[in-house]
């Protein structure tokens, strides 16, 4: 509020108007926090954060982090969105008779009718409502089309009997997901499996590349589409992921703390998806021993043994895999020197989104869904008519 203004009230008090009144009318009128600068990149070479989900800048320290993005609306519209807002249910499934097997949890839109499912893999650090809001978005586009959108173990909802001894490989991790589209189609009671696009963002790429190379989901498999991540790039990305995460804050006062911190640092460039999929990345500490309560729910740099896993071989499984292949990128130098033959060769699509983050799907959730709705129109074998057999000609007395 300027002088002038302040001035203004105060000459009001007279008439019972107090000048906090006419701070919360301005807040009201201005709606949206200013312009903040865009952040500098401390490694500018590549995709510097691909090996995590909670993150794609490293934010340099002559930046001011907490300056005024536009467009991130204050106070309650900082407020959590529901996962009821996007998804039908949610699922608990028990895969294993095993103590220490976990319970997978996944949230589900079903298809209609014979519409495809949208199966999607977060990242590290990440859950399943990630894909919340660009699984809305595909909805708009592709009304029969279903969501399923699973947490991989140690992130989100899912429970480990055994945490200590968490494992993140790719294979567990990979036959996990299969698992939660197996169980899914029995819990739901579906006779046979609706055609799948397999869609993975960072690690959960990985992931999806990794089943559609097993040949697991047969038939039912129509293709798959990685977001942002690429072997070569994330290879160097884990060179500094451990410096990254310790520029991380270790807790948040609140739980919109948390969002608007996201939000702020650009990690997720958009203030409704960051409000549907932050809270499920934090969890309060009920004994309280200090004043930010929120903590990360899952422990990045505890999983740094299975980093590498992740993504060695990443860029030669994908382009070998059978089915169809897209390739979602924040910019053109995350492609390593096999991607880009293979892509000059024409085995994948590629779209290339500059203005977007890390979290593709999250920042851009529109126009991923309108690769990704594409995509599978693209893929959709129902779709083809094929000839009449000649045999068939024959039987009805048609010259052939």
């Amino acid at each position: 509020m300027s002088d002038l203004q302040k001035a203004w009230a105060k000459s009001r008090l007279s008439s019972g108007m107090s000048p906090d009144a006419f701070d919360e009318r301005e807040e009201e009128e201005d709606g949206y926090l200013t312009e903040m600068p865009e952040p500098t990149f401390e490694d500018d070479s590549s995709s510097a954060s691909s090996a995590s989900s909670t993150g794609t800048i490293i934010p340099s320290p002559s930046r001011n982090l907490f300056a005024r993005p536009q467009g991130v609306p204050r106070g309650r519209t900082l407020q959590q969105i529901p996962w009821t807002t996007y998804f039908e249910r949610e699922l608990f499934l028990k895969t294993e008779d095993a103590p220490s097997s976990p319970t997978l949890h996944a949230y589900l839109i079903s298809p209609v009718d014979k519409g495809p499912l949208f199966v999607m893999h977060h990242g590290a650090g990440s859950s399943g409502l990630s894909f919340a809001v660009v699984g809305s978005e595909i909805r708009k586009r592709q009304p029969s089309a279903g969501i399923l959108s699973a947490d991989a173990r140690g992130h989100g909802s899912t429970t480990n009997p055994d945490s200590d001894k968490l494992d993140l490989s790719l294979a567990t991790l990979s036959k996990d997901l299969l698992s939660v589209i197996k169980s899914t189609k029995e819990e739901m009671k579906w006779k046979e499996l609706p055609s799948i696009i397999l869609v993975g963002h960072s690690l959960g790429g990985a992931v999806v590349t990794e089943l559609a190379m097993s040949g697991a989901l047969g038939n039912a498999l129509l293709g798959y589409v990685v977001l942002d991540v690429v072997e070569g790039s994330a290879m160097d990305a884990l060179q500094s992921m451990q410096t990254y995460l310790s520029t991380r804050p270790n807790g948040f006062a609140t739980l919109e703390a948390g969002i608007e911190w996201h939000v702020r640092s650009r990690t997720i460039r958009n203030s409704v998806s960051a409000r549907t999929s932050v809270p499920a990345l934090l969890s309060q500490d009920e004994v309280r021993t200090d004043s930010r309560p929120w903590k990360w729910r899952t422990d990045l740099a505890s999983t740094q043994p299975f980093w590498e896993n992740w993504f060695v071989g990443l860029s030669k499984k994908f382009l070998g895999a059978r089915g169809g292949k897209l390739l979602l990128l924040a910019g053109t130098d995350r492609l390593d020197t096999e991607l880009t033959i293979g892509q000059m060769q024409g085995k994948y699509a590629l779209q290339v989104f500059p203005e977007a983050g890390h979290f593709i799907h999250e920042d851009l959730p529109e126009k991923t869904a309108v690769s990704l709705v594409d995509f599978h129109r693209r893929n959709d074998r129902s779709a083809l008519v094929l000839p009449p057999k000649v045999s068939d000609l024959l039987r009805q007395g048609k010259k052939v």
